[in-house]
């Protein structure tokens, strides 16, 4: 689901990612995709996106056991985001290594002085994530 919620991003000239947030019975309660070009801001990657509509929808700014799935490790940014808003497991696809903060370059939500304790599964889809960011680019170029 998370990689067809990327395709939107596409759609609107953004870079092709997409998340969803779910709750414990693995209803989705938060989707997004990146926005930062169509909206100016540099803040709407699709990780923050889908946050804040989870939040939104269960009126509280605690995610607490809600697991969220992104097509791309999450950056620097959006791991603290993750951290704050007390996610407790993070899945994602493709690996970021010049920005991703969760085992590339930084990994900011398993760092052993970190308070937050989230799980993390890499490399889910990871083939078909990344190929949407190679296809994306490639048609950029």
């Amino acid at each position: 689901m998370a990689l067809e919620v990327a395709h939107a991003a596409t759609e609107r000239g953004d870079v092709p990612v997409g998340a969803i947030v779910i709750n414990s019975d693995g209803v989705v309660i938060g989707k997004g995709f990146n926005e930062r070009e169509a909206n100016n801001d540099p803040t709407a990657h699709a990780e923050v996106v889908a946050i804040r509509n989870a939040a939104a929808r269960l009126q509280k700014s605690r995610l607490d056991d809600c697991t969220l799935i992104v097509t791309l490790e999450p950056c620097a940014m959006c791991a603290g985001a993750i951290a704050q808003s007390r996610i407790n497991k993070v899945i994602f696809g493709a690996w970021d290594e010049k920005a991703g903060a969760v085992g590339s370059v930084w990994d900011i939500l398993r760092d052993p002085r970190s308070i937050f304790k989230i799980d993390v599964t890499s490399g889910v889809l990871e083939k078909e994530c990344a190929a949407l960011l190679t296809d994306f680019f490639k048609d950029k170029s």
